[in-house]
C-alpha cells in the first residue's frame, strides 16, 4: 500500500484511540467522585474543598454529612432559624446530631459562639455579623482559620409603641436618638414625648455590635438608653412606654401585636417598611400579623439588612466538615424555604 494511502488510516487509528482514552478518563472520574475541576485548579484536599452550592434540593441529598453528635452555638437572632431548621435537619439526616450550647460564663451571641468556637468547645457557630479582625487573629494563633458562609438574609427593624404618631425617622435620626442629640419625638415629627431608647448591652450578641458599628459609627450610647437583658422584655417595656423605642433582628420585631415597626430613610420622607403593605393593626392581631417586606430586604432598599453566618473553623477535621455540612444544608432549596418559614429571607 502506497505511503499516501496509509496517512489517512493511520490519522484516523490516533483519533479513535485519544477518543477511548478520553472516554475511559471521563468515566473513571465520575466513578471514583474525582473532582477534575478541583484537581485542575490545585484546591485544597481538606474539607473547605466541599462544595458550598449543595448538589440536589433537598436535605437528604447534601453530601458529606459527618455522623456524630457537634455541639454549636451562637447569635440570639438564629433563634427562629435554628426552631424551625433544626428538627428538619435531624429528621431527614439522623447521622448529625445537633446541640445548642451556652456559654456558662456569658450571655449568648454571635462573639461568644465565635469566641467559643477558637477554644475548641464548638464545632461551628452561627452569627448575626461578620468575622472580627481581631477574632481572625485569635483563631490564627491558635493555628487556623475561620470562613464566614452567608446562608440567610436579615436586617434590624425598629419597634416603637403602637400609639406613637410618626410616619418614619432616617438613619441620621436614629443615630441622634442613641447617641442623645436627638430626646423628643417632636423633633422628629412626632408628637411632645421624651424618647426612651432600649437596647440590649453590646456584649450581647451580633446584633448590638452591628448597631454600634454600622448605625452609631463608633459612638457611645447615651446615658438616657436603658439596657435590657433580652428582646422580649423590651418588647413589653415599648407596649407600656409612649416614647420608647427599641431595634432587634426584623423576624423578632414585625409580627409582634404589642409594638409597631417604624418604616425607615436614608433620607428625610423616603421610608421603607420592614413589613408588607398594608399595616396591620394591633387590634387585628394575632387573627392576622405583619409579614416581612422581602422584596425591600433582598433588594437593599431597606436600610438596614444584613446577612447571616455559619462560622467554619478551617482545622481539617471533623469540626470543619460540620459547619461546612450544616452551611450546606440551609443552602438547598429545602433549607432556603425553611429559612423563609422562620421569618427570614432567602439568600439563594
Amino acid at each position: 500500500m502506497s505511503q499516501k494511502n496509509e496517512t489517512p488510516i493511520l490519522v484516523l487509528s490516533i483519533l479513535i484511540t485519544a477518543g477511548l482514552i478520553a472516554g475511559g478518563f471521563w468515566w473513571f472520574s465520575k466513578k471514583s467522585g474525582v473532582d477534575l475541576n478541583a484537581i485542575n485548579s490545585g484546591s485544597s484536599k481538606t474539607p473547605q474543598a466541599v462544595s458550598q452550592q449543595p448538589s440536589g434540593n433537598t436535605l437528604t441529598s447534601v453530601q458529606d454529612v459527618p455522623t456524630g453528635l457537634f455541639n454549636y452555638g451562637g447569635s440570639t437572632s438564629w433563634a427562629p432559624i435554628r426552631l424551625v431548621v433544626d428538627p428538619a435537619i435531624q429528621a431527614a439526616r439522623s447521622e448529625f446530631r445537633l446541640r445548642y450550647v451556652e456559654p456558662s460564663n456569658a450571655s449568648p451571641g454571635s462573639g461568644t459562639g465565635i469566641q467559643s468556637l477558637i477554644d475548641g468547645q464548638l464545632a461551628f457557630a452561627q452569627s448575626s455579623r461578620p468575622i472580627l479582625d481581631q477574632e481572625l487573629s485569635r483563631a490564627q494563633q491558635r493555628g487556623f482559620t475561620l470562613k464566614q458562609i452567608p446562608v440567610a438574609i436579615d436586617g434590624l427593624a425598629i419597634a416603637v409603641n403602637p400609639n406613637l404618631k410618626i410616619p418614619g425617622i432616617t438613619i441620621d435620626q436614629l443615630k441622634s436618638i442613641y447617641t442623645g442629640k436627638i430626646n423628643n419625638w417632636s423633633q422628629v415629627g412626632g408628637p411632645n414625648i421624651p424618647i426612651k431608647p432600649y437596647s440590649r448591652r453590646i456584649t450581647d450578641g451580633g446584633t448590638v455590635e452591628l448597631f454600634v458599628q454600622d448605625i452609631l459609627g463608633g459612638e457611645a450610647f447615651s446615658p438616657n438608653v436603658e439596657f435590657i437583658s433580652t428582646t422580649t422584655q423590651a418588647l413589653q417595656k415599648l407596649a407600656g412606654s409612649s416614647g420608647g423605642i427599641y431595634y432587634a433582628s426584623a423576624p423578632e420585631v414585625v409580627p409582634q401585636c404589642s409594638i409597631k415597626p417604624l418604616a425607615l430613610g436614608r433620607t428625610q420622607g423616603q421610608y421603607i417598611a420592614p413589613y408588607q403593605e398594608t399595616f396591620v393593626l394591633p387590634s387585628e392581631c394575632p387573627g392576622k400579623r405583619n409579614k416581612l417586606n422581602i422584596e425591600a430586604f433582598q433588594s437593599g432598599k431597606y436600610p438596614i439588612t444584613r446577612n447571616l453566618f455559619v462560622v467554619v473553623k478551617q482545622n481539617n477535621q471533623t469540626e470543619q466538615q460540620a459547619g461546612v455540612a450544616y452551611a450546606n444544608l440551609l443552602l438547598t432549596e429545602q433549607g432556603q424555604e425553611l429559612i423563609s418559614q422562620a421569618g427570614f429571607v432567602k439568600i439563594r
